[in-house]
C-alpha cells in the first residue's frame, strides 16, 4: 500500500497543479514531509487523510489505491453482469501477431491492460504466456476468472483503474486493446513512461487506440470517461523504441446494436537492447 499511496499522491498532486512545496504549505507541513510520502519513505498520518483527499479532490479510497464503488466507472459494468460475453470469447487479431512475433519458447510475462471479460488474457495464458491482467469492472474481472477456469488456465487478474495503477515489476510484453481512450491526456506521458520503464530489454508493447476523425460520427455509446486521441499521438510516445508495425484503419462496428464506425491506430513497438 505504501508504494501505491506514494504514486497516487504524486499523480494527483500534479493533476491539481501543486508543487510539493505548495501542497505542504496547504497542509501546514514541510515540503520534506511530502517528498518522503512520494518516495514511499513515510506515510501520511491517518488524521491527515481527509484534508489531503479534499485538497487533491479525490476520495480517500482512491487515494489509497481502491476504486470507489459509489458509481460505475465503465458503461460496460451492467453489460458484463449478463451470462453472455459482451465482446465474445474470440481473441483480438493482435493477439495472433504477438504469438507470431514473440512466441513463448521461454517464460514470458505478459500484462493485459484493461482485460474486460478476459478473452485476450485467456488466449495468451492458453498459449503458454505467464499472464497478469487488470480491469476496472468487477463483473468483467469475475467473468475473466470464470473463463480462465473453464479453459483450464491461470490468469493473475485483479481490479485497478488505468488512471491510478502504476507498474512496479517488469514484463516482457504489455498488451492493451480498446482501452487507452480512458487515459486522461495529461497522464499519458507519465503512464507510458512507467510502462516503458518496467518492460524488459527486447520487450514488446502492442496497443491500439481509437483516434478522432472529423469525418466519422461519434459512437452511439455515451462514454463519460473517454478522451480523444489523434493520429500519430501514440507513435510519438515511442520515438525512442523500434516500431515494428503501425497502421490506421476505419472499421464497422455494431457492438451497441447500432451500426457505426471507428478509426483505430495500431502499434507494435520493441524496446531495443542497448
Amino acid at each position: 500500500m505504501k508504494q501505491q499511496l506514494a504514486r497516487n499522491i504524486s499523480t494527483y498532486r500534479k493533476e491539481r497543479g501543486f508543487t510539493q512545496e505548495e501542497l505542504a504549505q496547504t497542509l501546514g507541513l514541510s515540503f520534506q514531509a511530502v517528498s518522503k510520502w512520494e518516495n514511499a519513505q513515510t506515510m501520511p498520518d491517518i488524521s491527515l487523510l481527509p484534508e489531503l483527499s479534499r485538497t487533491l479532490q479525490v476520495s480517500i479510497d482512491k487515494l489509497l489505491g481502491y476504486v470507489s464503488q459509489n458509481k460505475p466507472i465503465t458503461i460496460y459494468e451492467e453489460e458484463y453482469k449478463t451470462d453472455r460475453y459482451y465482446w465474445g470469447t474470440v481473441p483480438n487479431s493482435a493477439c495472433y501477431k504477438v504469438l507470431r512475433r514473440y512466441p513463448p519458447t521461454k517464460r514470458l510475462r505478459l500484462l493485459d491492460i484493461g482485460c474486460g471479460e478476459g478473452k485476450d488474457a485467456v488466449f495468451f495464458a492458453r498459449n503458454g504466456y505467464d499472464v497478469t491482467a487488470f480491469d476496472v469492472s468487477d463483473a468483467g474481472i469475475d467473468k475473466a476468472r470464470r473463463l480462465a477456469d473453464q479453459t483450464g488456465v491461470h490468469v493473475n487478474v485483479f481490479k485497478a483503474d488505468i488512471q491510478d495503477y502504476r507498474l512496479s515489476t517488469s514484463f516482457d510484453i504489455i498488451f492493451s486493446s480498446g482501452v487507452l481512450h480512458y487515459m486522461k491526456p495529461e497522464l499519458r506521458e507519465e503512464l507510458f513512461a512507467n510502462y516503458k520503464r518496467f518492460t524488459n530489454e527486447d520487450g514488446l508493447h502492442v496497443f491500439n487506440v481509437f483516434v478522432h476523425k472529423p469525418f466519422i460520427a461519434p459512437p452511439p455509446e455515451k462514454e463519460p470517461n473517454a478522451h480523444r486521441w489523434y493520429s500519430g499521438e501514440l507513435l510519438g510516445l515511442y520515438h525512442d523504441w523500434l516500431i515494428e508495425d503501425s497502421s490506421e484503419i476505419v472499421f464497422d462496428c455494431d457492438s451497441s446494436g447500432i451500426p457505426h464506425q471507428h478509426a483505430m491506430a495500431t502499434m507494435m513497438a520493441r524496446k531495443a537492447g542497448r
